[in-house]
């Protein structure tokens, strides 16, 4: 393989995974429901969706830097059934539905774009898509592609809810996404166990 080949690799595939990963865990996850909360309240699908990146950014670039520090704790042989292992656990933890809770007014004076950014980000600390973010960037030795990934997951998911969420979910139930949610992330903890076989 070239260095370029190479190289297109090692972008793709952090990218791609991360990108994938957190857009199914995002599927029925508690930050999903305040998205289509927030866009019942507010009306302003720009603005929240402004303050989905800006909250994604941060909390997953903090979250893939302690991430990617595990191998420094871990040897790469055990790491990689840690990880494997962690996705069917994430798999199965897909399964329970999050409860929906009201959207806190005591940030409303911020703005739509602030508020949402907060609420994000505080929503988003010990939820399924933090947990995989930290998986994804022990796996993968890139920070930054993890974190570009994980953040245009959390829009892969996010943003169909802000434009057509009450109408989707009249239309396909929420337990439906989120047991073909579970079941490729279960796939792909498997694949991670079968390839550290071969």
């Amino acid at each position: 393989m070239n260095s370029q080949a190479r190289l297109s690799s090692n972008v793709m595939e952090p990218l791609f995974l991360s990108t994938v990963t957190v857009t199914l865990a995002e599927i029925g996850d508690k930050t999903q429901l305040l998205a289509l909360l927030l866009i019942i309240k507010y009306k302003q699908p720009v603005q929240i969706m402004l303050g989905i990146v800006v909250a994604t950014l941060v909390n997953h670039l903090a979250t893939a830097y302690l991430g990617a520090s595990l191998d420094t704790i871990i040897t790469k042989e055990y790491l990689h059934y840690l990880v494997s292992a962690s996705f069917l656990l994430l798999g199965l933890w897909l399964l329970i539905p999050d409860k929906e809770e009201p959207v806190s007014n005591r940030f409303d004076h911020f703005g739509v774009f602030s508020a949402t950014t907060i609420l994000f980000f505080l929503a988003e600390l010990g939820d399924k898509t933090q947990v995989a973010t930290a998986l994804l960037a022990s796996q993968f030795d890139s920070i930054v592609y993890v974190t570009i990934g994980s953040t245009l997951g959390m829009l892969a998911a996010n943003v169909p809810v802000l434009y057509f969420g009450e109408a989707l979910l009249k239309v396909i139930p929420l337990t439906t996404f989120r047991v073909i949610a579970a079941t490729v992330t279960i796939l792909i903890g498997l694949y991670g166990f079968y390839s550290q076989s071969i």
